[in-house]
């Protein structure tokens, strides 16, 4: 039996991967929806390709083109939020969620309320509001894979044992591209040095987050979500040449680790085919090539989003969510040229120092600070601009 998939986020570095996969097994997926942000040239190609039956475009700008590109097939063309809602609601058997941002929150909930699989690539959805999408997920009886390596990784090391059961998670990170440099080395590190990740190939906001380690911020309150074994019970651990993208310790002092290449096909083929496993053409791990394997403590004095990304699950109600959109803005303000790199954490830190807004209780709150945030967040660009 065919298994009918959904992709948000269709035109983006996991969307591209996700859909390598079923090129390889054409046979055993059918395309019901794929959206993208504004690429309606490559959006439209992409439905032909896969024969989906709706194509959307987030940007209502470009649903002209979109439909242009569409026209003469029976691809129905939709653009704007509340089309990607819809296109959530069709119920697909499995929903990829990768897009970025709060903006990809919204079609992942509606996705999760029909009950099915939710693959989840977009993290700061679940930073932003996981006490809500675990609440929906559990009530809905829907699954909830995540995509992301370290996560993945988690989630296959729980096999076959029990959550009760866990002593110790360990994310892992790379450390980035600057892992081995000081603060003032850092100073003026430019966006195309930051984009430079030495393991894996994202897109500009990922790799910027890798660059200040936010991202392993982000992925611990992922984490504190999807594996609840205690914010104590959670650590970081740097490992440069990411091959063990994370480990789970039992209370009997056994560790599982998952190992793989670095490539985001691997962790996608996990969710996709779960749970089952299915045949890629992935690149093989061959640890005689590799030779070692290294590990270090994260320096929170260098790298303070880890630090600062802890301090707000600990606090909890809204830090989390505001947390997320003044990094959002601050590091698009870093790609735009308009504050220096270490400016980042600096942004996010006096941002979430500067108020303390009521815990939100359910979306719209959530939206009402994010927005708050953002406005404030440019405020704080604006003072440190270059």
């Amino acid at each position: 039996m065919t298994k009918s998939i959904s992709i948000f986020g269709a035109t983006g570095s996991v969307g591209q991967s996700t859909l390598d996969l079923v090129r390889q097994h054409p046979d055993q997926y059918n395309i019901i929806a794929l959206t993208a942000n504004g690429n309606a040239t490559q959006l439209a190609a992409l439905a032909k390709e896969f024969s989906a039956q709706v194509a959307i475009v987030a940007d209502d700008s470009a649903y002209a083109e979109l439909k242009q590109q569409l026209s003469g097939t029976s691809i129905e063309a939709a653009s704007g939020p509340e089309a990607l809602i819809a296109a959530a609601a069709l119920g697909a058997d499995w929903t990829m969620a990768a897009i970025v941002g709060c903006a990809g929150l919204p079609p992942t909930l509606e996705a999760l309320r029909c009950g099915k699989t939710v693959a989840l690539a977009n993290k700061e959805a679940l930073v932003s509001a996981g006490a809500l999408m675990i609440t929906e997920a559990r009530k809905a009886g829907a699954t909830l894979l995540p995509v992301d390596s370290e996560h993945n990784a988690i989630f296959q090391a729980l096999q076959g044992g029990r959550i009760d059961q866990v002593r110790k998670i360990t994310l892992t990170a790379s450390g980035g591209p600057f892992r081995t440099w000081t603060r003032e080395q850092m100073a003026n590190v430019t966006p195309e040095q930051a984009v430079a990740h030495p393991n894996w190939d994202m897109g500009a906001k990922i790799s910027v987050d890798s660059a200040t380690m936010m991202n392993k911020g982000l992925e611990l309150i992922e984490a504190h979500h999807l594996f609840p074994v205690g914010l104590e019970n959670i650590e970081i651990l740097v490992h440069p040449q990411s091959v063990i993208h994370s480990m789970v310790e039992y209370r009997d002092r056994s560790t599982l680790a998952q190992l793989g290449s670095p490539d985001m096909r691997i962790p996608i083929a996990n969710t996709l085919a779960w749970p089952d496993r299915m045949i890629t053409n992935c690149e093989p791990l061959n640890l005689a090539d590799i030779g070692r394997l290294d590990f270090e403590l994260p320096d929170e004095s260098r790298f303070p989003a880890t630090r600062i990304a802890r301090a707000a699950i600990m606090a909890d109600g809204a830090k989390p969510a505001m947390l997320n959109a003044a990094n959002e803005v601050a590091v698009a303000a870093f790609l735009n040229r308009a504050v220096q790199f270490l400016d980042i954490t600096e942004i996010v830190t006096r941002l979430l120092d500067s108020y303390s807004p009521p815990e939100p209780s359910e979306l719209a709150d959530i939206f009402a600070i994010d927005k708050e945030t953002r406005v404030r967040t440019e405020q704080l660009v604006e003072e440190l601009k270059v």
